[in-house]
């Protein structure tokens, strides 16, 4: 009788059979003040896991005292982290373990990847990750950031850079920035031999631009979306998951998504 990998059967977890992902990160908090908006964080994963999203990137905390709002939904838990927002000097280290993870029910980890920041710092960890994850068949999810969080690096080379030393180093997964256009995204997908994942980045000014963004991402080559703070800091996230799920998963519009949004 044919057996299913055990990392293969994680992954169905995050990913539905068309090979996308909607994913809700709500892993701020670790670092950031996310008050009052995610003062209730039950609230919002039962809203979102009502509306469709697949899995969850979340903290520590969350994984632990919210496990029943998560229902069906993937859990990737957060291994590493870079002090608080009150730091002025903070560099990112792993925090957890993989055997912690599993410990608290996770299909996956995530981690950052910060090519050109502190002697690769963020990549040692990966590195380091990455092994666990092996003897564990984990699916690793990698955050690849050239850079880290300055805008100025982020181009479409060094995004691409980025993202293609994410899966050197193992990762399973890669969630980066969007380039900016399909054209230059649709290069980085074929060169990176596992999904990705565009991140949803800072709070954008309209649910019409957050869907253009996904829709062209998606176009070009893109497995889904790693999106937070425009979901949980909005008012109805439940609406914006749905939307986001319109997109990602039916195929529809953005005009469509836009039309339907929060009926």
């Amino acid at each position: 009788m044919a057996t299913t990998h055990p990392k293969n059967r994680r992954m169905r977890r995050l990913f539905r059979s068309n090979g996308r992902s909607l994913i809700v990160a709500m892993d701020h908090g670790s670092y950031m003040n996310v008050l009052p908006q995610a003062a209730d964080p039950g609230k919002i994963l039962d809203a979102v896991r009502e509306a469709g999203a697949d899995a969850v990137l979340t903290t520590m905390g969350i994984a632990k005292e919210y496990s029943a709002n998560l229902g069906a939904m993937g859990l990737i838990l957060r291994l590493d982290g870079s002090g608080s927002m009150l730091d002025k000097d903070a560099s990112f280290e792993q925090r957890y373990t993989v055997e912690d993870a599993l410990r608290v029910g996770a299909d996956a980890v995530a981690a950052m990847g910060f090519p050109g920041v502190n002697r690769g710092e963020t990549l040692h960890n990966l590195g380091r990750i990455s092994s666990q994850c092996t003897e564990w068949n984990v699916p690793l999810l990698a955050e690849m950031m050239p850079g880290g969080f300055d805008p100025s690096y982020h181009t479409p080379e060094n995004v691409t850079l980025a993202s293609r030393i994410g899966v050197e180093l193992g990762a399973d997964i890669i969630k980066t920035t969007y380039t900016g256009d399909p054209a230059s995204f649709g290069a980085l997908t074929r060169g990176v031999f596992a999904p990705v994942v565009v991140l949803g980045g800072n709070k954008k000014g309209s649910i019409e631009e957050l869907l253009t963004m996904v829709h062209e991402a998606v176009l070009a080559g893109a497995n889904g979306v790693a999106v937070g703070r425009n979901v949980w800091q909005h008012e109805d996230a439940g609406g914006v998951v749905r939307a986001l799920a319109r997109v990602i998963h039916e195929g529809a519009s953005v005009e469509q998504a836009v039309r339907d949004f929060g009926q």
